[in-house]
């Protein structure tokens, strides 16, 4: 089951919460959606799906990831460490959707103020009909800050190279499962 939390948070930085969940992007923001295939069978999806929702996934890529739960639960809160050493940026998120499902597993975050860009993410795990499983990232953006401004189109190139790092580091997670 898909579960949204409640559009009446006011530490959002965007209005257009749960956008990720189905359906068309919001307009006036940069769209990205990216699929990876990861494997096949059940056991690959669920492996995936852990490594997804309790943000293994995105540590072992090298993010730092904060999050006052051990897995993701709408509501709960992440801050994201981008940058290296002196010139990390944290980025405040909160879960605004999750799926536990039995072919569907992820979650969407969503920026908080401070947040260098605006706007909501997600993260899910798909298994097709024949075990095939994929991994999607989802995402509508732009910029919250001068900074992300002043970076222009960087910014999405750099989104896009990260969700297909964070693909294959997740096709090897899985894998070693």
């Amino acid at each position: 089951m898909t579960r949204l939390i409640g559009a009446g948070r006011s530490l959002f930085s965007y209005p257009d919460r749960g956008a990720t969940a189905g359906g068309p992007l919001p307009a006036g923001y940069h769209h990205l959606r990216h699929r990876t295939r990861i494997g096949q069978g059940r056991a690959v999806f669920e492996a995936a799906g852990v490594a997804v929702t309790t943000f293994h996934a995105h540590r072992t890529s090298g993010m730092r990831m904060r999050a006052d739960a051990g897995a993701a639960r709408p509501g709960s809160r992440v801050v994201v460490g981008i940058g290296l050493g002196p010139l990390r940026i944290t980025a405040p998120c909160e879960v605004i959707w999750t799926a536990y499902e039995p072919t569907r597993i992820g979650f969407a975050y969503g920026t908080l103020e401070g947040h260098p860009e605006s706007g909501e993410e997600s993260f899910v795990v798909d298994m097709d009909a024949d075990g095939t499983v994929w991994f999607t990232v989802t995402a509508f953006s732009r910029p919250g800050r001068w900074y992300t401004r002043l970076a222009g189109p960087a910014v999405p190139f750099l989104q896009l190279r990260y969700a297909r790092w964070l693909g294959h580091t997740l096709r090897r997670l899985a894998a070693a499962a």
